[in-house]
């Protein structure tokens, strides 16, 4: 079915204004008198969480042993490390708190913090990633919440998915394929240091992540990690949807490329030997630096923070924060992405700003700023959330507190968006749709910054 109803995190960490982080439910339904607002807000019970991703307590699983039934939404904290758990199964329009899990559960059982994407297994537990320590020291790997033994309203705290020893330096998001036993996780960046923001003298100290981790994913253990290079940051990761399918892509954040993972097959085995599967990675889109001056570099990475894949596994779409566009391409067709489409909302280099492009190998000229219902866009693109028939995508535009203050000043103040871009699913394409706007900037509190998006009737990304 089309989607209705829209959770969306916000947070108020960063701003000036001292009020509890939120879940938002957005009317997405165009015959309703509410469309394209929030018609409900669901406050959290303490401070400064920062509220980021948010996963189901449960999702469709190719092996067709767990019910798909989407009525919880579990919600970590990324600085708090508090985890929440949220009813929207008892009226979806109108979802409540209904289980909290304090940080020093998570500090004390997993000595892990600062959680970030939430995935449902397929027995039924929930993953969760890590990017740090409790002290904010970089450390990779995964907490564990118990999906199918509910307790009085919620869910328990297993404990640490992965050895201790083999933990990552760092981490950030992952994806599977239970068909091919394989788990593959991100890194991310050093909690502590690059919390503050970003400075580029950190490029040098192993900061920022540079890793690719493959897993055995009923073993749980490490088999193979792949380098790709001190400035990557290798953020976003998905697989193609198809189960059997034993491919996926990455993408890298301050490098600009996007690698394509696939499986190795090796058809002839030695008996003696055992069969052991391989992975390997290939450069496949490459977006170039811009060259500046104004900025914090002379150089301006792309800085390419989310992916979506379509479901019919067609379409791949990227979110270029720092440059400002969406970019659609086809991946059917080959292993080469072609690309078909893309919109530009280009905020950091817009015509009469403080960065001045130098030189440019896409555009000739910085553009005007992008204008939706009467409201002028501040921060460009990152999470995004594609409908299920692929012909709508939706996208907020802050990334992480202290680094959108950092970057766009005016977002902070002004608040974040979610707009909506039309797919062209057939030839590629993509539009921004003048008028759709959430306008973030306009809550009773003030303005504040949106980030994840999900669907209870079902997305590209769970």
């Amino acid at each position: 079915p089309r989607e209705e109803v829209a959770y969306v995190t916000c947070t108020y960490r960063s701003t000036c204004i001292d009020q509890p982080d939120f879940l938002a439910t957005i009317d997405l339904n165009p015959r309703s008198p509410c469309y394209g607002q929030v018609i409900h807000r669901l406050p959290m019970p303490n401070l400064k969480d920062e509220l980021h991703s948010s996963g189901w307590s449960a999702g469709c699983s190719c092996l067709d042993n767990v019910p798909a039934k989407r009525n919880k939404l579990i919600l970590p904290g990324l600085i708090s490390s508090r985890i929440y758990v949220v009813d929207v199964g008892s009226q979806c329009r109108a979802p409540k708190l209904c289980k909290m899990i304090e940080p020093v559960d998570v500090f004390w059982k997993c000595n892990k913090g600062y959680l970030a994407v939430v995935r449902s297994l397929p027995n039924g537990d929930i993953l969760i990633a890590n990017m740090g320590d409790p002290a904010g020291n970089g450390k990779g790997g995964f907490i564990v919440l118990d999906g199918q033994t509910f307790v009085v309203e919620g869910l328990e705290l297993k404990g640490n998915w992965e050895h201790e020893c083999e933990a990552p330096p760092t981490g950030c998001d992952f994806w599977y394929q239970p068909r091919h036993n394989v788990l593959v996780s991100s890194a991310g960046f050093v909690p502590r240091i690059a919390g503050r923001g970003f400075n580029p003298d950190d490029l040098k100290k192993g900061v920022f992540g540079h890793r690719l981790n493959v897993w055995n994913l009923s073993c749980r253990t490490l088999t193979q990690c792949f380098d790709l290079g001190e400035d990557s940051l290798p953020l976003s990761v998905k697989f193609l949807h198809n189960p059997d399918a034993a491919e996926g892509y990455v993408s890298c954040a301050l490098s600009g490329i996007i690698y394509r993972f696939y499986k190795v097959t090796h058809p002839v085995v030695p008996l003696f030997l055992v069969q052991r599967d391989n992975w390997a990675v290939e450069e496949v889109i490459r977006i170039p630096a811009k060259e500046v001056s104004g900025w914090i570099m002379c150089k301006m990475p792309a800085f390419t923070v989310d992916l979506v894949i379509s479901m019919d596994d067609k379409y791949l779409y990227v979110s270029n924060w720092l440059h400002g566009d969406i970019r659609q391409y086809e991946i059917s067709k080959n292993c080469k992405p072609r690309l078909v489409g893309q919109v530009r909302q280009l905020p950091c280099i817009l015509r009469g700003g403080p960065v001045t492009v130098c030189r440019d190998e896409e555009l000739k000229c910085q553009p005007e700023p992008l204008v939706v219902k009467c409201k002028r866009i501040y921060g460009g693109p990152c999470k995004m959330q594609l409908s299920l028939d692929g012909k709508r995508l939706y996208v907020t535009n802050s990334f992480y507190s202290t680094w959108d203050k950092q970057f766009y000043p005016n977002l902070v103040r002004e608040g974040s968006v979610m707009l909506q871009i039309d797919v062209d699913t057939e030839k590629g394409g993509l539009t921004v749709n003048k008028n759709f706007l959430v306008d973030f900037g306009k809550e009773p509190h003030g303005p504040c910054l949106a980030h994840d998006i999900h669907f209870p009737s079902g997305d590209s990304t769970s």
